[in-house]
C-alpha cells in the first residue's frame, strides 16, 4: 500500500529500468498465439523488473491487445454493435461494495451525460491466488464496461472525444470525493480498438491471473507488453504498464518542467469538440503519477486535438534537429515550430506505442535505451528492449534491425508493411507551411541589433566582489584554478558533502540553491558543449496559445540559443 505523506517523508520521492516489447502480424492475421508469444517476451524480460519481499508481488506487468470482438459477443449477456462501433473499458474499482457502487454510478452518469449508451458490464474472471500478499492489499475489483454511441451518428474522433471527457470527469469527481478507496478507480484502457490487462503482478502470473488470455477466442493481430521496474514512483496497480497508448523503457529527466508546463497551458484550452466540458477535464495530467503515466496523459490530450499518433510522438520526443546539417528543411521546420508549442519530454527512452491501427516505437535522440527488432518470413514483427526474447529459427529470419536515435519504427498491418522513418515523417511535416510561418513570426535574439549601451564598470575591488558573491577558498582551489589551468571542469569521485545552501547562514552563490534533477538509474552525464549535436540549450520566449490550434501565431516568439546571456545581449532592442 502506498505510504501516506508524513513529516519530511513524501511518497513522490520513492525511486528505485524496465523492459518493453511487441509482436504483430504483418498480414493482420488475428490469433491467440500472438498473445502467448507476447507473454513469452514478457517472461524473458522479467530480469528487467523487480519483485517485492513476498516473492510474488511485482513492480507491475501487463499486455495490450486488440478488442476480441467475437469473444465478447459470446461472453456478454447483452447485444453488441459491430466491431469498432462500441468501446470497451477495463475498469479497476474499489474493493468495498458501497464505494464500488458509487464509482459505477458516477461513471455511468458521466457516460450518459455525453449522450452515450452503457451497453453493459462484465466481471473479468481472475485467479486471486496468483496475487502476492503485498499486492493483494490493494487489489482492485476488475470489470469491463461496454459503451455504445447512443442514438447519434458519431465519427470515430467524436466518439473518442466523448469517451475521453466522460472518463476524465468521472476520475476527477471520484478522486475529489471522500472515499477511502478513491484511488482504486482507474481505467487501464477505454477504447474502440485496444484492451489492456495489467496489474501489480510478475510476468509469468499475467495469463494465470487474467483467465481471458487463455481463451482461444481471445485473438489479436498485435500485442504490446511491459515489465516495470519502479524508477520514479512507488509500485501501484494503476502505474503498471502498458498505458493507454504507449509504454516506456527509460526515464524522463525533464519531467518536473514538462508537468509544470502542461499545467500552465490549461487555462488557454479551447475546443469546439469539447465545448464547455474543456474545463471539466482539468487537470489533464494527474498529480503524483509516474513520468511515463504523465507522458501518456499528455499524448492522449494531443490526440484529442486531432493530431495523429506518429505526429504526437514527433512533437514530444523530437530528433536532434538543431545542428543536423543534412536534415531536410521541411522536417527541421516542423520540429522548430512545434518546439514553440511543446518542450521535449527528454531523457533516455525507448517508447513502443499503438492506437490499435498502427504499432511502432521511437528511440530518444541519444539512443540511450537501444531496442532490437526482427522480421520473420512467416509474417511477424518482433521488437523488444533486447534481442533473443523469442525463439526464432534462423531460417525464418527475414531481417534484423535496431531502433536508431530519434528514429521511428512503424508497422501498418492493413498494408502488411513496415513504414520507414523517412516516409512517415515526410507526410507529417508536409501538412503545413511550417518554414513560412517561422520566417514570418520567429525572431532570433542574434538578429536583434545592439543598442550600444555600455555595462557600468564595477567599482568594488576583486576581493570584495568575491565575498559579495559568496566564493570561498575551496571554490577557488578545487574548481576555478583547475578550470583555468586545464581548460576543463574538475572531476572528483566522492560526490559532494557541501551542506544545502538554503540551510546556511553564510551568503551563497545563487546557483547553489538549485540542484540538477536526474532519474535514479543508468543515466550517463551529458556535456552540452562536447555533445552539442544531440543536446540543445535554446529556448523560446513569448505568449503561449491554445494547444488545439495549429496556427502561425504559435511560433510568434523570441528564440534564445542559450539561457545564460551576456550583459550586451540584455541591452539589445528590436527598435
Amino acid at each position: 500500500m502506498l505510504p501516506e505523506k508524513q513529516g519530511l517523508y513524501s511518497p513522490e520521492n520513492e525511486h528505485d529500468n524496465c523492459g518493453a516489447g511487441f509482436i504483430c502480424s504483418l498480414q493482420g492475421k488475428k490469433t491467440n498465439d500472438i498473445i502467448h508469444k507476447a507473454l513469452d517476451i514478457l517472461v524473458k524480460l522479467e530480469h528487467r523488473g523487480a519483485v517485492s519481499a513476498d516473492g510474488k508481488t511485482g513492480d507491475g506487468a501487463g499486455i495490450l491487445i486488440e478488442i476480441p470482438h467475437d469473444f465478447f459477443v459470446k461472453k456478454c449477456d447483452f447485444k453488441l454493435p459491430e466491431f469498432h462501433e462500441y468501446a470497451v473499458g477495463m475498469v479497476f474499482l474499489p474493493q468495498k461494495e458501497n464505494q464500488m457502487d458509487f464509482c459505477i454510478q458516477t461513471f455511468e452518469g458521466e457516460i450518459k451525460r455525453q449522450g452515450l449508451e452503457v451497453l453493459g458490464w462484465r466481471a473479468v474472471p481472475v485467479d486471486q491466488s496468483q496475487v502476492g500478499a503485498i499486492a493483494a492489499q490493494t487489489e482492485p475489483e476488475v470489470r469491463q464496461i461496454f459503451v455504445g454511441k447512443g442514438q447519434k451518428q458519431l465519427s470515430e474522433q467524436e466518439f473518442n472525444t466523448k469517451l475521453y471527457i466522460a472518463r476524465k470527469v468521472a476520475e476527477h469527481h471520484i478522486q475529489g470525493s471522500k472515499l477511502s478507496q478513491a484511488n482504486y478507480f482507474y481505467l487501464p484502457s477505454f477504447s474502440t480498438h485496444t484492451l489492456i490487462y495489467k496489474g501489480l503482478l510478475t510476468p509469468e502470473d499475467i495469463n494465470a491471473y487474467y483467465k481471458d488470455l487463455n481463451d482461444p477466442l481471445v485473438v489479436t493481430r498485435l500485442a504490446l507488453v511491459h515489465q516495470r521496474f519502479s524508477t520514479n514512483t512507488f509500485p501501484t496497480w494503476d502505474l503498471a504498464q502498458p498505458f493507454r497508448y504507449m509504454c516506456h523503457n527509460g526515464e524522463i529527466n525533464t519531467f518536473r518542467g514538462n508537468y509544470s508546463r502542461m499545467q500552465t497551458r490549461e487555462e488557454l484550452f479551447k475546443s469546439d469538440a469539447f465545448g464547455d466540458d474543456i474545463k471539466k477535464i482539468l487537470p489533464v495530467v494527474l498529480p503524483a503519477k509516474s513520468d511515463s503515466s504523465s507522458m501518456d496523459m499528455a499524448v492522449e490530450l494531443l490526440l484529442a486535438t486531432g493530431r495523429s499518433l506518429p505526429e504526437v510522438m514527433m512533437m514530444m520526443v523530437p530528433e536532434a534537429w538543431e545542428r543536423h546539417l543534412s536534415m531536410d528543411d521541411d522536417k527541421k521546420a516542423f520540429y522548430e515550430y512545434n518546439a514553440c508549442i511543446m518542450e521535449p519530454w527528454d531523457g533516455p527512452a525507448s517508447i513502443p506505442f499503438t492506437d490499435g491501427k498502427y504499432i511502432g516505437a521511437l528511440l530518444d535522440r541519444n539512443g540511450l535505451r537501444p531496442s532490437r527488432y526482427t522480421v520473420t518470413k512467416d509474417g511477424y514483427v518482433v521488437m523488444s528492449s533486447e534481442a533473443g526474447v523469442l525463439d526464432i529459427e534462423p531460417d525464418n529470419v527475414e531481417k534484423h534491425g535496431r531502433l536508431e536515435p530519434g528514429r521511428m519504427f512503424l508497422v501498418n498491418m492493413d498494408e502488411g508493411r513496415i513504414i520507414e522513418d523517412g516516409e512517415i515523417k515526410k507526410e507529417i511535416v508536409g501538412k503545413k507551411p511550417y518554414r513560412k510561418w517561422l520566417d514570418q513570426n520567429l525572431l532570433e535574439l542574434k538578429e536583434v541589433p545592439y543598442t550600444g549601451n555600455k555595462t557600468p564598470v564595477e567599482k568594488e575591488n576583486f576581493e570584495t566582489r568575491l565575498r559579495l558573491f559568496g566564493y570561498t577558498q575551496e571554490d577557488m582551489k578545487t574548481i576555478i584554478n583547475p578550470m583555468s589551468v586545464n581548460a576543463k571542469e574538475a572531476i572528483g569521485s566522492m560526490g559532494t558533502d557541501t551542506p544545502l545552501a538554503v540551510l546556511s547562514d553564510r551568503p551563497q552563490l545563487i546557483y547553489n540553491y538549485f540542484k540538477q534533477l536526474f532519474a535514479q538509474v543508468t543515466n550517463p552525464p551529458l556535456d552540452g558543449i562536447r555533445e552539442e549535436i544531440v543536446t540543445d540549450t535554446s529556448l523560446s520566449i513569448g505568449s503561449d496559445h491554445n494547444i488545439f490550434d495549429v496556427v502561425p501565431e504559435q511560433c510568434k516568439k523570441l528564440r534564445i540559443q542559450n539561457p545564460v546571456i551576456s550583459n550586451e545581449d540584455w541591452t539589445r532592442s528590436n527598435t
